[in-house]
């Protein structure tokens, strides 16, 4: 296995792990619990045993013309912009031990963050309030607290994953705000990946799909549908260290919102988003590999959803693939 494979297998390459419920939309309370585009290139690559770093910032951008009526908390609105630049810390550690002939690896996440929400017309309030005219929020807070834990199994070229990813609510959450980076309720999201990493070629392809199930959020008798996400990338290895290419996502609300909250009824949403990506190896301190990743969204297609931009970078810095040793050569009468 040459240098460059070594560096491409040490890494674990955890991406964007936060949920950004920054806009009204199907799924109250912003774009459901899993944020699109999370998983990228690399993600069901295992990497070598012993604790990692990722750090992420993400910004994000949705947008609703005045026409398109969606929930906030127990509000129906119109005219929606939304911002938010989110910070995300994740260490993990990967066991030496294989569990079930897999690879465990297992974290936990905190996202702080500065969310802005500005509406020019909220057609219903609660109680059944009338009220026109223009509202903004704007809040620096935390997110819950989140963790994940996968498997994954390296098979030549083949990479195989399964994941868990859930949140423990932090209580930061308030459903008489319109900015909120908590969702309000407890939630889990679950699938499996493939990634195909050819040392030969440079090429790679990574495909990660899941579902999301959430629970109630008690304050306003809401819960969401069940939703189904695919995270898509590819890309193309120039040199040793340096990759680009493209990603995408596909997100669909496959059940309907359902409680006395849910004043729109299923209002199942949809979104496909594709952008550009680029990454970078390098080397870090000693027994460490770093990785920078740089990729960006929008959305092509939207139902029942704003439309989102959204910009991810990601930092890593995982333990390295340990050096072959060197055989010794003794005096040829020895051998």
């Amino acid at each position: 296995m040459d240098r460059w494979s070594q560096q491409a297998l040490a890494v674990l390459t955890f991406t964007a792990i936060a949920l950004v419920p920054v806009a009204a939309k199907a799924d109250n309370g912003g774009i459901g619990f899993w944020l699109p585009g999370t998983m990228g290139s690399l993600s069901a690559v295992p990497g070598q045993p012993g604790m990692s770093y990722t750090f992420q910032y993400i910004h994000l951008d949705a947008t609703a013309g005045g026409g398109k009526a969606l929930q906030n908390n127990s509000n129906i609105v119109a005219g929606l912009r939304a911002k938010a630049d989110v910070g995300v810390f994740l260490p993990t550690y990967t066991f030496a031990t294989p569990v079930l002939g897999g690879q465990l690896t297992i974290g936990a996440a905190t996202v702080p963050g500065n969310i802005g929400v500005d509406i020019n017309a909220t057609l219903t309030g609660p109680r059944g309030n009338t009220i026109s005219g223009s509202a903004f929020d704007n809040r620096v807070t935390w997110g819950d607290v989140y963790y994940i834990g996968t498997l994954k199994w390296n098979f030549g070229v083949h990479n195989l994953m399964t994941y868990v990813f859930g949140n423990i609510p932090t209580g930061t959450y308030d459903s008489t705000r319109l900015a909120n980076l908590s969702p309000g309720f407890v939630a889990v999201d679950s699938g499996a990946g493939y990634t195909y990493l050819n040392p030969k070629t440079g090429q790679e392809f990574t495909v990660v799909g899941g579902f999301s199930f959430s629970g109630t959020n008690t304050a306003l008798d809401y819960r969401n549908g069940i939703d189904f996400h695919a995270d898509l990338a590819a890309s193309q290895f120039i040199g040793k260290s340096v990759h680009v290419g493209a990603v995408g996502y596909v997100y669909q609300q496959v059940t309907g919102d359902t409680g006395t909250g849910a004043k729109l009824g299923a209002n199942r949403g949809t979104a496909i988003g594709i952008g550009p990506q680029i990454g970078f190896f390098f080397p870090a301190w000693e027994g460490y590999t770093g990785y920078l990743n740089l990729r960006g969204y929008a959305d092509v297609f939207t139902e029942n959803r704003p439309a989102n931009a959204t910009f991810m970078a990601t930092l890593s810095f995982t333990p390295a693939a340990p050096e072959k040793p060197v055989t010794p050569r003794g005096p040829r009468h020895l051998k």
